[in-house]
C-alpha cells in the first residue's frame, strides 16, 4: 500500500530508523495528519532551513496547534520553531555563533550537547525569554559565562558542564528563581560561589565540582524545599564546615577534595530520613560528634580529627570511612580503658564462683528437659526455615541459640543499619542473618524496608537471586534469615588482592551473567514488573563457586503502569541512574544503569567514576580497553576477550544519560547470546572510544 492513500492517518512516527533520500511527497497531501517524526534518520528535504514553514509542516486546522520533529527540531502547528534536540541539519556547525537564535523566540527547548561545539556562548541567546531548558554540556565551549544567562527567567534546566569555560559564576543565576537543575561542573571557573544561588529554594541539583572555585559557603545550608543534591568537590573552598539543616526530604551533599577546616557541627541533618555527607580529603579538626551515627552515609577520611570515634559512628559504617584520620582513637583503645574496671567486679568473684558450682547441679537436669523438647520440635515442625510454614516462636528459639544471642563472634559483617551473623542450626543448615540495630527497632522507614523485603523474596524466586528462609519482624528483635553465601560480596571480593585473582575472567563474565537473568526475571517475568532501585556490588553476594546472587530488596518496588511510579530518592551514591536526581520517576531503565556501573567495576576491580566521567568529556579515544582491565589479573584470553569486550559495550550503552537509549535487560540478554562472535580488531587495540561508538538496537 503506498502512504498516499491513507487518507486518514492522523500519527505517523518513524523516529530512529535507516531510512534515507526525500522526504515522501504523498506526505503533504494527507488532510487528517496532525503528528509528523521522522527524527534520527537521513532523510533530507529540499529547502531543511524552511521545515517549519513548509506547506507540509504547517498542520494547523482552525487555529489548533499541532507537533512535528526533524531530527530534533520541534515545531508548533503555525511553523514557529519550540525546540531543538541535538538537530543532525546543524551538525555541520561548530560554533554557537554560526546559529542565528534571534529568529527563535518561542524556543523552549534547547540541547546542543555533545556536539563538538567549539567557541563561546553568543549575546544572541539572551533573547530567547521562552527558554526553560538549556543544555550546552560537553562541548568545547570557552569564555566566560554571559551574565545575560541571568535574564532567563523561565529556565528551570541550566547544564553547561563539561566545557573549558572560566571566569566568574555571574551572581545572576542567583535571580533564577524557577531553577531546579545547575550544573557547572568539569569546567576552568574561578572565584566563589555566589551567596544568591544558595537562597533559590526550588534549587534540586546543584554542581560545580572540578573547577578552580575558592572563598567559602554558607555555614548554614538550610533554605532549600524537599530533596537536594549539591557537589562542590575539587574546588579550593575553605571555611568552616556547612551546616545542613533538617529542612530536606534528600539531602546529598560531597563537600570532599576541598580545604575546609574548623570543626564538625554536632547539628548536622537533625533527624534525617536521608542524609549523605562526603568531608573526606578535607581540613576538618577536632572531634567526631555522636549526632554523625544517625546519617545514612558519610566520609570523613583523610582529614585531622582526633579523640575516640563515638560507638554510634564505629558501628554504623564501614571502617574505612575514618582512614587517614591519625590522630583518631579507636573503641579498641576505650576497651583498654575499661580493663581499671576489673578492680571493682574481683570481689564479686567469690559469689560467682559459689554460683557456679549451684547452677552445675541445675544444667544437668535442665539439659535432659531441653532434649525432650528439641527432639518434639523437630517431629513437629521439619523444615523449621522454610518461610511456608515454620513456628516463629521455635524458630526464634533456635537462632538465639545458634548465635548466642547475637554475640559479636558470629558476626561477619556490618552496615549502616544493620549487622550480618553466621549461623550453624541445630540440624546442621548454615544461615546468614541480618539483624537491624536496636536504635533502629523505632525507625518506622527501616521498619517498612524490612517488610518489604520479606514480601519480595517470598514472592519471587530464581536461581540468582539470594533465597529468604526466614524472618522475625517484632518491635524489639527485627531480623531476616538467608542462604549462606560463602564468598560474601563482590565488593569484598574485589577490594582484597588474593579473592578479587581467584575471581577469573571467566568466574567475572559468569557472575554478570547470573545478575542479567535476575533482572530480566524481574523486569520482564514479573507481572508487574520489580525494580530493584539499589543494584551495587555490595548487594551481590556469592557462593563458594563463585556464582552471583542479587541480594537487599529492602527498596525494591513494583511498577504501577497506572500511577507515575515516583518515589523517593534511594540507592547507593555512584550507582544512582542520573535521571532521578530532577525527575524521582523509577523505571526499568535505572537497574540498567545501575547495572552498567556494576558490570564496568567487576571488569575493572575498581568503581568506574572517573572512567563514567571521562566519557562525558569525550576525552577516550587513547583509551585502550586493556589498560583500564583489573591489573591483577593477565590478560584475558581469546575467548574471555570476546566476552570482556561484549560485556563492556554493554555496559556502556547502559550508562547512556538518556534512559530511552538504554537497552532493556532483554536485550542485553540477547546481546549476551552473541559472545561467540570473534573481535573485528585485536584486543589489545580496542579503545573505549571505539567501544563507546557501537550500535545496540534499542527498543523503546
Amino acid at each position: 500500500m503506498q502512504i498516499g492513500a491513507l487518507q486518514n492517518l492522523n500519527y505517523l512516527n518513524l523516529f530512529h530508523n535507516n531510512l534515507t533520500n526525500l522526504v515522501p511527497t504523498q506526505i503533504e497531501d494527507l488532510p487528517q495528519l496532525t503528528y509528523l517524526n521522522l527524527s534520527y534518520n537521513n532523510v533530507v528535504s529540499s529547502n531543511e532551513h524552511a521545515l517549519c514553514q513548509s506547506k507540509w509542516w504547517n498542520l494547523s486546522n482552525g487555529g489548533s496547534h499541532h507537533y512535528c520533529d526533524w531530527d530534533g527540531i520541534a515545531c508548533d502547528g503555525v511553523g514557529r520553531v519550540m525546540s531543538i534536540n541535538q538537530p543532525r541539519i546543524y551538525s555541520q556547525h561548530r560554533q554557537l555563533a554560526d546559529l542565528n537564535f534571534t529568529e527563535l523566540k518561542r524556543l523552549k527547548y534547547l540541547n546542543l550537547s555533545r556536539m563538538g561545539i567549539t567557541g563561546s556562548i553568543p549575546i544572541d541567546m539572551g533573547g530567547l525569554q521562552n527558554l526553560n531548558h538549556l543544555d550546552l554540556s560537553c562541548n568545547n565551549l570557552s569564555g566566560i559565562i554571559p551574565t545575560y544567562i541571568g535574564d532567563l527567567q523561565n529556565l528551570t534546566y541550566l547544564d553547561l558542564s563539561c566545557n573549558n569555560l572560566s571566569g566568574i559564576i555571574p551572581t545572576h543565576i542567583g535571580g533564577l528563581q524557577n531553577l531546579n537543575y545547575l550544573d557547572l561542573s568539569c569546567n576552568n571557573l574561578s572565584g566563589g560561589i555566589p551567596y544568591l544561588i544558595f537562597n533559590m529554594r526550588d534549587l534540586q541539583h546543584f554542581d560545580v565540582s572540578q573547577n578552580q572555585l575558592s572563598g567559602g559557603i554558607p555555614e548554614e545550608l538550610g533554605n532549600f524545599n524537599n530533596r537536594f543534591h549539591v557537589d562542590v568537590s575539587q574546588n579550593n573552598l575553605s571555611g568552616n564546615v556547612p551546616d545542613i539543616l533538617n529542612s530536606y526530604f534528600h539531602v546529598d551533599g560531597n563537600f570532599s577534595h576541598n580545604k575546609f577546616n574548623g570543626i564538625l557541627p554536632s547539628s548536622i541533618c537533625s533527624d534525617p530520613p536521608s542524609c549523605s555527607i562526603d568531608l573526606s580529603y578535607n581540613s576538618i579538626s577536632g572531634s567526631i560528634p555522636r549526632e554523625f551515627g544517625r546519617l545514612q552515609y558519610t566520609n570523613l577520611s583523610y582529614n585531622l580529627l582526633s579523640g575516640y570515634v563515638p560507638s554510634e559512628v564505629y558501628n554504623s559504617f564501614p571502617h574505612d570511612i575514618l582512614n587517614g584520620n591519625r590522630e583518631l582513637l579507636g573503641l579498641e583503645k576505650i576497651h583498654k580503658a575499661s580493663k581499671s574496671l576489673l578492680k571493682i567486679i574481683i570481689p564479686l568473684t567469690i559469689f560467682l564462683a559459689i554460683t557456679f558450682v549451684v547452677g552445675f547441679i541445675l544444667f544437668g537436669s535442665f539439659k535432659k528437659h531441653k532434649k525432650s523438647i528439641s527432639e518434639a520440635r523437630e517431629a513437629k515442625n521439619g523444615d523449621l526455615f522454610s518461610i511456608w510454614n515454620y513456628d516463629g516462636k521455635i524458630a526464634y528459639e533456635d537462632i538465639i541459640e545458634a548465635t548466642e544471642d547475637f554475640d559479636i563472634k558470629y558476626c561477619i559483617g556490618t552496615g549502616a543499619y544493620g549487622s550480618v551473623y553466621r549461623a550453624q542450626l541445630p540440624s546442621g543448615k548454615i544461615v546468614a542473618l541480618k539483624k537491624l540495630h536496636k536504635r533502629e527497632y523505632g525507625n518506622k522507614f527501616l521498619a517498612k524496608s524490612f517488610h518489604n523485603e520479606v514480601k519480595m523474596l517470598s514472592e519471587i524466586r530464581h536461581r540468582n537471586i539470594v533465597k529468604l528462609h526466614g524472618s522475625c519482624l517484632h518491635n524489639q528483635c527485627m531480623f531476616l534469615i538467608y542462604e549462606y553465601m560463602e564468598r560474601g560480596s563482590l565488593f569484598y571480593v574485589l577490594n582484597y588482592d588474593d579473592e578479587a585473582k581467584e575471581l577469573n575472567w571467566s568466574k567475572r563474565v559468569n557472575a554478570i551473567k547470573g545478575i542479567t537473568n535476575a533482572l530480566l526475571y524481574m523486569h520482564h517475568h514479573c507481572a508487574p514488573p520489580i525494580i530493584h532501585r539499589d543494584i551495587t556490588s555490595s548487594n551481590i553476594l556469592l557462593n563458594s563457586e563463585m556464582e552471583a546472587f542479587l541480594s537487599d530488596f529492602g527498596t525494591a518496588r513494583i511498577i504501577d503502569p497506572d500511577t507515575s511510579n515516583q518515589t523517593i530518592l534511594v540507592g547507593t551514591y555512584g550507582y544512582v541512574a542520573p535521571e532521578l536526581a530532577y525527575t524521582l520517576v523509577v523505571t526499568e531503565k535505572c537497574d540498567v544503569y545501575s547495572f552498567g556501573v556494576m558490570t564496568l567495576e567487576t571488569i575493572m576491580g575498581r568503581h568506574p567514576g572517573d572512567l563514567i566521567l571521562s566519557l562525558s568529556k569525550t576525552c577516550t579515544e587513547s583509551i585502550l580497553l586493556k589498560d583500564i582491565l583489573d591489573s591483577r589479573l593477565p590478560l584475558p584470553s581469546q575467548k574471555d576477550a570476546g566476552d570482556i569486550t561484549l560485556l563492556f559495550t554493554i555496559a556502556l550503552a547502559c550508562l547512556n544519560p538518556s534512559p530511552k537509549s538504554r537497552p532493556s535487560m532483554q536485550q542485553v540478554s540477547q546481546r549476551l547470546l552473541s559472545s561467540n562472535l570473534p573481535l573485528a580488531i585485536p584486543f589489545n587495540n580496542i579503545s573505549i572510544q571505539h567501544l563507546a561508538n557501537e550500535d545496540m538496537p534499542i527498543m523503546q
